[in-house]
């Protein structure tokens, strides 16, 4: 003869069960958030940008550290978001998800290479910047390189690369309807005009800021909204979402034969 055997209900289960999907949907968004952490890096450079002898100059860089380390956090928090929300978006279409992590591990490797050009100019600084019989001359076009790797991996990675995750995520979102088509749609329209905006920036180095800010926004408004309703929302339910959580739930109770 068998029976079923109910283990008893613990006390979380009595109140909102935070199921697998909506784990996935928490982590994702925090990530999402996390990638607009960098934002004082425009202030926090500034002495390095906008000064070409700054390699010479004596006075604290603490602002150049911070600034990297903010950026290192991007690239991570960025990766992170592709690789948290690949099992869920995989399902509408494997081949757009598996594309969207590839271009996210890409845009964290270009941050990382401007990062270390920083880094390394900081490094300069220190040891050479107020040394006895060093090349002033020199040094000042050694600084000007580095920070236009800086300048140039920042367009390519943090300007044109969301243009293109817009895209990847974006469609996937908007087909799966796993957030409100509103938020994919943000990313979607802004797309095409980031990059169209990168492009020109391209040629256009002395209008880059007046530009890119046409195609930035749209784009910014999208990721940060998607942030904000996976860690306030999650997905919405959906047959992905269903599929997901079905096959991650265990039985409420068990069989026990006697």
């Amino acid at each position: 003869m068998a029976t079923t055997v109910q283990t008893p209900a613990t006390k979380a289960e009595k109140g909102i069960p935070m199921t697998s999907t909506r784990k996935t949907a928490l982590v994702a968004g925090i990530f999402y958030l996390l990638t607009f952490i960098s934002i004082p890096t425009l202030a926090l450079y500034g002495s390095v940008e906008n000064h070409r002898d700054w390699i010479l100059s004596s006075g604290s860089h603490t602002g150049v550290l911070v600034g990297g380390f903010l950026e290192v956090i991007v690239a991570l928090a960025g990766i992170g978001t592709a690789v948290t929300l690949y099992p869920v978006v995989k399902r509408q279409n494997e081949g757009v998800a598996l594309g969207f992590v590839t271009a996210r591990v890409l845009e964290g490797v270009m941050i990382f290479t401007g990062v270390v050009s920083l880094l390394s100019l900081v490094t300069l600084r220190q040891d050479l910047g107020g040394a006895a019989g060093a090349n002033a001359g020199a040094l000042v076009t050694i600084g000007a390189s580095h920070v236009a790797v800086y300048k140039w991996t920042f367009l390519l990675s943090q300007s044109f690369m969301p243009g293109i995750n817009a895209l990847l995520l974006g469609s996937l979102m908007y087909r799966s309807r796993l957030v409100p088509r509103i938020i994919p749609a943000m990313g979607l329209i802004g797309a095409p005009i980031l990059l169209a905006s990168v492009i020109t920036a391209l040629f256009r180095t002395d209008h880059q800021i007046t530009v890119l800010a046409l195609g930035f926004l749209p784009v910014a408004a999208w990721e940060l909204s998607l942030g904000v309703w996976l860690v306030v929302k999650g997905f919405r339910p959906s047959p992905i979402t269903a599929a997901i959580d079905a096959a991650s739930t265990l039985p409420a109770g068990r069989r026990v034969t006697v």
